[in-house]
């Protein structure tokens, strides 16, 4: 029995962390053993988001790929998919790395929420100062 090449790639969005496995298949797409489109269906236009370094390298339909998510919320796992998918397609080949770099798609948002400081309310809010 031949075993199958499965390419990864892990995406990474404030606290999300998406880890993307494809193999050869049919062109599949599972989001925590759940369709792509069921996992994320509160957005329709940022859905196709996701798919662009597929469109870009012409590999729909030829990959399965089984998407393990968590943490953050639906948006910025959304984006760490995106970013996965592209560096799961640059494990096959790395030809594709020069077309997603001009489309940025291999950048790292590395924005996250900032820390509260002791002594304030927030991360930067203070309490209104009183000169006399």
């Amino acid at each position: 029995m031949k075993k199958k090449k499965i390419h990864s790639g892990i995406g990474k969005r404030k606290t999300s962390v998406a880890k993307v496995y494809l193999e050869i298949g049919k062109g599949d797409i599972q989001v925590n053993g759940l369709p792509f489109d069921t996992f994320f269906i509160a957005f329709k236009e940022e859905k196709e988001r996701a798919k662009i370094p597929l469109f870009l390298a012409n590999l729909i339909n030829i990959y399965d790929i089984n998407i393990k998510v968590r943490g953050g919320g639906i948006h910025s796992q959304l984006e760490a998919v995106t970013l996965g998918i592209a560096k799961a397609i640059c494990d096959i080949n790395s030809s594709y790395r020069s077309i997603f770099t001009k489309q940025t798609l291999l950048r790292r948002d590395s924005r996250i929420k900032e820390r509260r400081k002791y002594g304030l309310k927030k991360a930067r809010k203070a309490s209104q100062y009183s000169k006399r």
